[in-house]
């Protein structure tokens, strides 16, 4: 007996592709308005309008808003990869990868300035730079450790406080960098890490060795010692 043919295979792939293609139609639209007009200022509504949706619809593709900040994360945190790896095979050393892994952060907010401002508020309001195990710290505790492991890092604090203090370092900067559109100027964001990573590696003050002890201040020392013992 002839079997009638069976359309639910092809079906179903093209039914998730229009799916997915909608999802990331939904996407575009929030992030395009995230950058005009910031992500608390933005609507659920707002988004589904922009994406020429129901509003019902969106919670079909997203169980709730903060969700586009984990896509938006999800995907900064790749292109942070994909262009972080050849620099740091360039590195010579601990402070050069530490340096291209902030240029590149850099580069990348300085590429979309409003998202980038956009998205940091969203991440302060909702608590995500607070929560524990950030991507971008373990970027960082992987390079501290593998300068550990070369031995161009002296310092007793584990390799987690080490990247913890970067990561504060990249946040404070960012921040201050986000505020209005006349302080985004290109470059400015590379210049204000690079100088705070020399402040970090250096310190705030100059190395200097402990002053030597002045001539006969020693003998004069012990006999001190001496006359107050045999009082």
């Amino acid at each position: 007996m002839r079997q009638p043919p069976d359309e639910a295979a092809p079906t179903a792939p093209r039914r998730e592709r229009r799916k997915e293609r909608t999802r990331e139609h939904v996407y575009a639209a929030a992030v395009a308005l995230f950058s005009r007009q910031g992500y608390a200022d933005t609507s659920v509504a707002q988004i589904a309008e922009q994406a020429g949706i129901g509003r019902g619809t969106f919670f079909n593709y997203f169980p709730h808003k903060d969700c586009l900040i984990n896509i938006w994360t999800q995907e900064r945190v790749r292109k942070l990869h994909r262009r972080l790896a050849p620099r740091l095979q360039d590195a010579s050393d601990t402070v050069g990868a530490l340096r291209a892994c902030m240029s590149t952060l850099s580069d990348l907010n300085e590429e979309e300035p409003e998202l980038s401002a956009a998205m940091l508020t969203a991440w302060i309001q909702t608590g995500r730079l607070l929560q524990p195990g950030p991507p971008l710290g373990a970027i960082l505790t992987g390079i501290v450790e593998q300068g550990r492991a070369r031995g161009e890092i002296h310092t007793a604090a584990s390799a987690e406080q080490i990247a913890g203090a970067l990561r504060d370092l990249y946040i404070g900067a960012l921040h201050r960098w986000s505020r209005p559109t006349a302080d985004r100027a290109h470059g400015r964001l590379d210049t204000e890490l690079q100088q705070a990573l020399n402040l970090l590696l250096h310190g705030l003050t100059p190395h200097r060795p402990p002053p030597r002890p002045r001539p006969g201040a020693g003998v004069s020392a012990r006999a001190d010692t001496r006359t107050a013992s045999s009082r």
